[in-house]
């Protein structure tokens, strides 16, 4: 469980393992999307989460429980292994199916009708982030602050797993073209992602797989063995690309950080200076606790301080 934060939607987390697969968004992990967000495919995982009008263009299939705040829209079915939550004018396109309980909103309105196991209950619940942040500022507000890291992660974690959630943040647009977030992003080990990442900075773990291009106005770092389909820039700060990271298409910077055994296919631009450097990029996982790194992965000293092979103007 990483530190407590105080407000735990301020970046985008795509967790270690989180594929894109058919028009559909898998993690075996919790998803967690902020109010106003734009999600243009389906999303497949254990519990879902989702603000104040999130639109989901897709379908939705839960293991967990689902919960969609008021005037969400899904424009597909919405599958739920146990329980869930609708609020006021949730809009589904399709069929709900709930192996549990319902809690349903005023003027919900479900194209193709629902079905649930449970009880069905018709009010207007809370929304959940709205609860979330209320229930979290009141225990921080009398000083439990242990309990509040308790309590976000027994939403977040299902106790035998320790894995992060998905996080897409408030005001977010996420599609297979493009991944449009106004706040730092972190990717793990081991994703396959379709369409360009926008975000303030981004840090990239190792293996992955990224059909599109990065950007970011403050520093991009790629992790070894990760793969980029397009260019690679950033507005200010660096960018650093581990050992065995592949660019398809340019880097541009002010600093660049390359490693010795990276691979860039087209151009290196650096405003200031570039740097060819021996020791890996990436001093532990990019999502997750720093126990999950490999010995022989990016457990290194700081790019910052490690001596570098070469320099180039």
């Amino acid at each position: 469980m990483p530190p407590f934060r105080s407000d735990p939607l301020d970046e985008l987390v795509i967790p270690d393992g989180t594929h894109v697969e058919e028009h559909d968004l898998v993690t075996e992990g919790d998803v967690i999307v902020g109010g106003q967000s734009a999600v243009e495919f389906g999303v497949r995982g254990r519990s879902i989460i989702a603000g104040e009008r999130v639109r989901f263009g897709g379908h939705i299939e839960a293991e967990g429980d689902c919960r969609l705040d008021m005037w969400g829209e899904v424009a597909e079915d919405v599958l739920v292994g146990e329980d869930a939550y609708l609020g006021e004018r949730v809009y589904v396109g399709g069929e709900l199916r709930v192996a549990g309980d319902v809690d349903i909103g005023d003027d919900v309105e479900v194209e193709d009708g629902f079905e649930a196991n449970g009880w069905i209950v018709i009010r207007n619940p809370m929304p959940t982030i709205v609860f979330l942040f209320v229930y979290l500022g009141q225990l921080l507000r009398i000083g439990e602050e242990e309990a509040a890291e308790e309590m976000l992660a027994a939403m977040m974690d299902d106790g035998d797993r320790e894995q992060e959630p998905v996080v897409i943040p408030r005001g977010a647009r996420v599609a297979d073209d493009a991944w449009r977030v106004s706040t730092p992003a972190r990717i793990g080990d081991g994703c396959r992602l379709h369409g360009n990442v926008r975000a303030t900075s981004l840090t990239v773990g190792r293996d992955n797989e990224i059909f599109g291009g990065l950007r970011a106005k403050e520093g991009v770092t790629l992790g070894a063995g990760t793969e980029v389909a397009g260019n690679v820039t950033t507005r200010t700060g660096t960018i650093r690309v581990g050992p065995d990271a592949v660019v398809r298409g340019d880097v541009a910077a002010d600093h660049v950080e390359i490693h010795d055994d990276a691979e860039v296919e087209g151009s290196i631009r650096a405003r200031q200076e570039t740097t060819i450097v021996t020791e890996p990029v990436l001093e532990e996982p990019a999502v997750g606790s720093p126990d999950d790194a490999s010995e022989e992965g990016d457990q290194t000293a700081d790019p910052e301080t490690a001596e570098p092979a070469e320099r180039a103007d």
